[in-house]
């Protein structure tokens, strides 16, 4: 178990606050604006997930970015396209996810803008509120000539359609916030000034609730894709490496 003070300023990418009613607030950034996703919050956000499910004081979390992107800008900075290198992104890419999944309180993301980069981590979530300005895409992956194989693959599928999901991946098609909504992916399209207030109204309600009972809801509504992940991450991580190799290969010939 872990105490707030214990991990609360630890992580440079990750603006944390709570309520009084236990209430967790996450806030991604870099260097307060958006979020630049690369090899050092790849590492970071495994700590960071695994502190938060620790914390027994937790009782709703909300996931949200800064700025006017959730998770839009990718940068190769500390990461490493080698044999040791993979090894630690295919550690990492299979922990951040179970983490996720081992916060046994409910969840919801705020997605203030355009999220391209792991928008799995937003479909682990229960509830997801968007902005009108939000796009999701798979943009890296087969940007790079990469396979997508960190969890995008397998939860985009599951949540709206494996014909739709399949198109998703390989188009990398941009899906605005009402198709979206029409599709299953999204619950709630808000305002961006009504969008953390809306979050925190809903959080709020759920911590009114039982300890047991909002922690078990958590439990029963993710089994399904906890076996998912558990199952199928590290085999598509494991293929997403080999692509990113041959790809490395043909740059250097």
């Amino acid at each position: 178990m872990t105490n707030f003070s214990d991990y609360r300023d630890g992580f440079p990418n990750a603006r944390l606050t709570r309520s009084d009613t236990g209430v967790l607030e996450i806030a991604l950034h870099t260097d307060g604006n958006s979020l630049v996703f690369n090899g050092h919050t790849h590492e970071q956000f495994v700590d960071l997930f695994h502190d938060v499910g620790q914390d027994p004081d937790n009782r709703v979390v909300i996931l949200t970015g800064t700025g006017d992107t959730f998770m839009e800008e990718f940068s190769a900075d500390g990461i490493e396209f080698s044999p040791q290198g993979y090894n630690k992104i295919f550690r990492d890419g299979r922990k951040v996810l179970m983490n996720i999944l081992d916060i046994e309180v409910p969840m919801i993301s705020a997605v203030n803008g355009s999220t391209r980069i792991h928008s799995e981590y937003v479909l682990l979530t229960d509830i997801v509120l968007v902005t009108p300005e939000t796009v999701f895409q798979d943009k890296p992956h087969l940007g790079m000539g990469v396979t997508a194989g960190d969890g995008v693959n397998l939860m985009w599928p599951e949540v709206i359609g494996s014909v739709r999901g399949r198109y998703f991946i390989l188009m990398r098609q941009e899906l605005d916030a009402a198709t979206a909504k029409e599709w299953g992916a999204v619950n709630e399209v808000v305002p961006r000034e009504a969008l953390l207030p809306r979050a925190h109204e809903i959080a709020e309600t759920l911590a009114a609730l039982p300890n047991l009972t909002t922690s078990y809801a958590r439990i029963a509504l993710t089994h399904k894709l906890r076996r998912i992940i558990d199952e199928g991450v590290g085999y598509g991580l494991a293929l997403e490496g080999i692509s990113a190799l041959e790809v490395a290969r043909t740059q250097r010939a």
